[in-house]
């Protein structure tokens, strides 16, 4: 068990699709070196396939007994989609746009399709998916070399890669499909929480470029976090499926709010509500209904007093507020140990491998 939780909660809310949080980590991580299909942070359209596709209907996880679930690993071409460009240098001598390869699946095919009958009830929602850093990873017990493992300062889960040895049953494992093979390298990779900026007091890169400020990450015990009190005090913000038993630590403020559905003469159907409530329940179990009881109690008391925390919490006046990130416990460990805070994880730096991991440049955007 590590001894303390790092965990981010989103506001769904708030989430526009715009997809900034996705080239952040794009470009920040997965943009080169076999990773180019790779997309540790994606945001999907609900209802929809998903990235991978249908990756909700591909096993792994636990199941009621604590037994690790069968899954399915991907195909990289038809569940994924292979990455593909187009040939900007030529349209300057009239070429036609064209991409270089023929797409045949990619992440966010199905944008903005969403379910139901346009104009009279159809709806969608975005959800934004990175790595849940689990209490109890799937990934980590399906694999056999030990190749995986969570941090014992903040619960980041990791993966050695001088362990893995490209089995991939980690994948298979996980049951929401955030982890990744390398084919370059024939190794594993996922989503490591940005943890070299997380070290130096910096979001991960995904938070930090949220432009509808949605995302909150601090540690889970800390009290007077937002992210404690989003979880445990007023307890509006839920793990995505938690019945596949892997206690993840990215948790949801389920979307509250959508248009009323209209009739076959184009009037609004009073007390209609567009997102049915058995979706919300599949995604988040039945703690929702409690969840969103309390968002809107507390929006009706802050339009009747002017006063809640629980408002003021999830519009976030200040960006910077939204992060509790704790440099000082880091500066500590490193202390400790003796060394420099760049990064403080030996065995995700150390052995033979080193030269094919990412680059530790650590940004700080404007």
């Amino acid at each position: 068990m590590s001894k303390r939780q790092l965990a981010m909660v989103m506001d769904l809310n708030k989430c526009i699709g715009c997809q900034t949080c996705t080239v952040a980590c794009k470009t920040q991580w997965t943009n080169r070196n076999g990773r180019e299909y790779m997309y540790w942070n994606n945001v999907e359209t609900y209802p929809g396939t998903g990235y991978p596709k249908n990756w909700m209907d591909l096993g792994g996880g636990f199941d009621a007994a604590g037994d690790l679930q069968a899954g399915v690993v991907p195909n990289i071409e038809a569940d994924y989609g292979v990455p593909w460009d187009y040939n900007h240098d030529e349209l300057q001598f009239g070429a036609e746009l064209k991409p270089n390869v023929e797409p045949t699946w990619g992440p966010n095919w199905d944008e903005d399709e969403g379910a139901g009958n346009f104009p009279s009830d159809n709806y969608f929602f975005y959800i934004p998916r990175i790595c849940n850093h689990c209490t109890n990873p799937g990934c980590l017990s399906a694999c056999p070399r030990d190749a995986i493992f969570k941090r014992e300062q903040d619960g980041v889960v990791l993966v050695d890669l001088d362990r893995c040895q490209g089995y991939r049953y980690c994948i298979a494992g996980c049951p929401y499909k955030k982890i990744y093979f390398n084919p370059k390298i024939s190794k594993s990779e996922k989503c490591i929480l940005c943890f070299p900026r997380v070290e130096k007091g910096l979001p991960p890169a995904c938070a930090q470029q949220c432009v509808g400020r949605i995302r909150f990450v601090g540690f889970l015990d800390d009290k007077e976090g937002q992210v404690y009190k989003l979880v445990h005090q007023y307890k509006v913000a839920l793990p995505l499926r938690s019945d596949y038993g892997t206690q993840p630590n990215v948790y949801y403020v389920p979307p509250t709010e959508a248009p009323p559905k209209f009739d076959a003469d184009g009037r609004v159907i009073k007390g209609s509500n567009r997102v049915p409530i058995e979706e919300l329940e599949k995604l988040f179990g039945k703690e929702v209904h409690n969840a969103m009881k309390t968002l809107r109690e507390e929006k009706e008391k802050r339009r009747k007093t002017g006063e809640s925390e629980l408002m003021d919490i999830l519009i976030a006046y200040k960006h910077e507020d939204m992060f509790r990130l704790d440099q000082d416990y880091y500066q500590s460990i490193a202390k400790s140990q003796g060394i420099s805070l760049a990064p403080v994880d030996h065995r995700y730096m150390a052995g033979k491998m080193t030269s094919n991991k990412y680059k530790f440049k650590v940004v700080e955007y404007d």
